[in-house]
């Protein structure tokens, strides 16, 4: 259907996973994109709601009976690369006539849809409001909808939502099939044992659903409600010239002081929100906590940025209070300083290993696995920030000094395979977890990497296409986790 749906693939790749000796599956944040914002996932126009590209029509269509309209599909011939535009294209319309389809549908038969809408009115009415707008206006810049829209006057809202209540109820019913798919699928996961992990980003897009329902939670002027300053992170790995993401920044503090109760609200719940759907979180840029980069609005890149306190171990106790137990993977990389780590460990979160940026060529780089110290961590061979391991190794990016210490750290005395070299090291490692980017199980190379920070063309479009996980890829995969251990211990053998 032109992308993996929550039906037949995605089940297909929870039951590779387990055949392949495997037991998480880490993805991507799930929420809806838009083509603007070059269909980033850490770019959407709501923390809530779920990207309706995932909806699979085949289970739509065998329970709302359109199998006819998929006889129009652009994509039988499939692509390694997703084309977002022409998607939406053929999607749109199909999921428009199972919303009239299901309308139509005896009112028992809505029960379910009624109490989803009763569960998640906290972000689903705000969320199907916006979304139904910046449809009709054609812009999800809610700063050029109209004064009463913008600032939200009850008379404004309540008049549009008369004049959008169809296109309100299409939303709701989409956002309600995407979420009693996605509980499918978990379902599928928890009987094949494979669990679940899921990806929060730190910040949220000032064209969303959230910032335009919730202004007094971030940092904005309090008559134009533009921010004042936003989002970005200093010169790093990625950029000479940092990256300025462009977010709002949150109000973590009250003018006395105190952790700002909306803006602990609205997080608890977020992540008890996404913690309904996954087992665990990966928390993107965790450092944020302990201290974020603050940019003036009208610099142009993230250079002139200053640093900022963030909300501390403070805010974590008081969602422990509310939510319990929090299982988190703190993404802890970039700037760290001594007191972020200090934040992680009081924590008791894992953090990350990136095996890419072990091979500086000092014996002492903290990625170099024998350097691991603490076994509550998570290794990686690469993130969706990274180049592939082909494509990091053979391409022109990796110095031949640097490929020639991997060598000789590996113990290899060849280049042949080296997707299979990082992966094995990664197993090997002492981390509790280590997770493998499919391009890498693949072997595939730079081509098909997932994102270029501070790029903003070419992203987030490649997707797994059917039969390219083989059972030889899966025997060698299980036959390195059953080496070091990292089988599940019931289906050891």
């Amino acid at each position: 259907m032109g992308s993996g749906t929550l039906g037949k693939e995605a089940s297909d790749f929870l039951r590779f996973l387990k055949e392949a000796g495997q037991s998480f599956w880490q993805v991507l944040p799930v929420g809806p994109v838009c083509g603007h914002l070059g269909n980033s996932p850490y770019a959407s126009p709501s923390a809530f709601a779920g990207n309706t590209h995932f909806i699979s029509l085949e289970k739509l269509s065998a329970e709302l009976d359109f199998a006819a309209d998929l006889r129009q599909n652009p994509f039988a011939a499939g692509s390694d690369f997703i084309d977002f535009e022409r998607l939406s294209a053929f999607r749109q319309p199909q999921l428009e006539k199972a919303a009239d389809r299901f309308r139509r549908r005896a009112a028992r038969e809505q029960e379910d849809f009624r109490g989803f809408c009763a569960t998640q009115r906290t972000w689903l009415d705000d969320y199907s409001l916006y979304a139904a707008l910046a449809r009709h206006i054609g812009s999800h810049d809610w700063l050029s909808w109209e004064e009463g829209l913008s600032g939200r006057r009850s008379d404004t809202l309540a008049h549009w939502q008369r004049i959008l209540a169809k296109e309100i109820e299409t939303e709701k019913f989409l956002q309600y099939t995407f979420f009693r798919q996605w509980r499918e699928l978990k379902e599928v996961a928890r009987r094949e044992g494979i669990r679940l992990i899921g990806d929060i980003p730190f910040y949220v897009n000032f064209e969303s659903a959230d910032a335009w329902a919730h202004p007094e939670i971030f940092d904005l002027h309090p008559q134009t409600h533009r921010p004042l300053a936003v989002a970005g992170v200093p010169p790093d790995y990625f950029s000479a010239a940092g990256q300025r993401w462009g977010n709002p920044l949150y109000r973590w503090r009250d003018s006395e002081g105190k952790l700002f109760e909306p803006t602990l609200e609205w997080w608890t719940r977020r992540i008890g929100h996404l913690l309904e759907l996954v087992d665990m979180v990966r928390i993107d840029h965790f450092r944020g906590f302990e201290a974020y980069w603050a940019v003036p609005a009208d610099e142009a890149t993230a250079v002139n940025g200053r640093w900022r306190p963030g909300p501390g171990r403070e805010f974590f106790d008081r969602l422990r209070e509310r939510l319990g137990k929090l299982p988190l993977i703190a993404e802890d990389l970039g700037f760290i300083t001594p007191e972020v780590e200090t934040l992680r460990t009081e924590l008791g979160l894992p953090g990350m290993k990136i095996l890419q940026f072990a091979f500086s060529g000092r014996p002492d780089n903290p990625y170099l696995p024998h350097n691991f110290r603490d076994s509550n961590s998570v290794v990686y061979t690469g993130t969706h920030d990274n180049n592939t391991a082909n494509g990091w190794f053979y391409g022109t990016e990796t110095a031949e000094a640097t490929k020639a210490f991997v060598q000789e750290y590996l113990g290899v005395g060849h280049r042949q395979q080296f997707h299979w070299q990082l992966i094995r090291l990664a197993l090997s490692s002492i981390a509790d977890l280590a997770i493998i980017p499919v391009q890498d199980v693949l072997g595939y190379g730079g081509e098909f990497r997932m994102n270029t920070p501070a790029s903003a063309q070419g992203n987030w479009r490649w997707k797994l296409t059917p039969g390219a996980l083989t059972a030889d890829v899966g025997d060698r995969l299980r036959g390195l986790c059953r080496l070091f251990n990292r089988l599940p211990a019931e289906t050891a053998r």
